[in-house]
């Protein structure tokens, strides 16, 4: 079992703790991990694209010459897509990016990104993380003690109304509970600050 440091606020360590193998020490599935985050991607993505075709522009109620004797190229309307103003050939139209992932592939995918933090020494396991008022300086002073310059994810077991509104208004960094904890939110972040109740959390949920 993969074994880390646990810190208090102040940025001492306090102890140690052991993480579940099963979870924070697989051997993470670099495939999976990419389907899961372009998943991820995916879904948000609106889809509200769109063209007009050839039946929706306006004019061409006629034929614009005689078929024959002109001596122009014959034409059935000014719709066609070669007219200027006209319809557009196969562009783009409102659709949607999402896809599937089977559930055992998803759960493989969060192992993964759990893992690889682990293994690239980018998470940081506090004791306890509680503020009795939302204030953003406070904040800024913890992540300072615990030497978090880069983007960081800070999960907690439970949503924390005081921590999310001081966390907020810092750049790089994001709060969510342990329940909304994803792949790209993982991966996106250099350090995982994640609290020791989240981690018992996580493990009871990902077992």
């Amino acid at each position: 079992m993969p074994k880390v440091s646990v810190y208090n606020v102040e940025g001492s360590q306090v102890g140690e703790i052991e993480l579940a193998d099963g979870i924070f020490g697989i051997e993470p599935n670099t495939h999976v991990l990419h389907s899961a985050v372009v998943l991820q991607q995916a879904s948000v993505r609106q889809g509200t694209h769109k063209v007009k075709g050839r039946s929706e522009v306006s004019g061409g109620g006629r034929k614009p010459w005689k078929q024959k004797g002109t001596g122009r190229a014959r034409q059935g309307s000014i719709r066609s897509p070669q007219w200027k103003g006209g319809g557009i050939v196969f562009g783009p139209t409102p659709r949607s990016y999402g896809f599937k992932l089977p559930r055992k592939v998803r759960r493989l995918a969060i192992k993964s990104a759990l893992s690889s933090k682990v293994a690239g020494n980018g998470i940081i396991v506090l004791d306890q993380l509680t503020l009795s008022q939302p204030k953003t300086k406070d904040f800024a002073k913890i992540l300072n003690n615990l030497k978090v310059g880069r983007k960081a994810l800070v999960v907690t077991a439970d949503f924390d109304n005081n921590v999310a509104l001081s966390a907020r208004n810092i750049p790089g960094v994001k709060f969510v509970a342990a329940d909304g904890i994803n792949v790209l939110d993982v991966m996106v972040h250099d350090q995982l600050i994640i609290t020791k109740d989240a981690v018992a959390k996580v493990e009871e949920v990902f077992a």
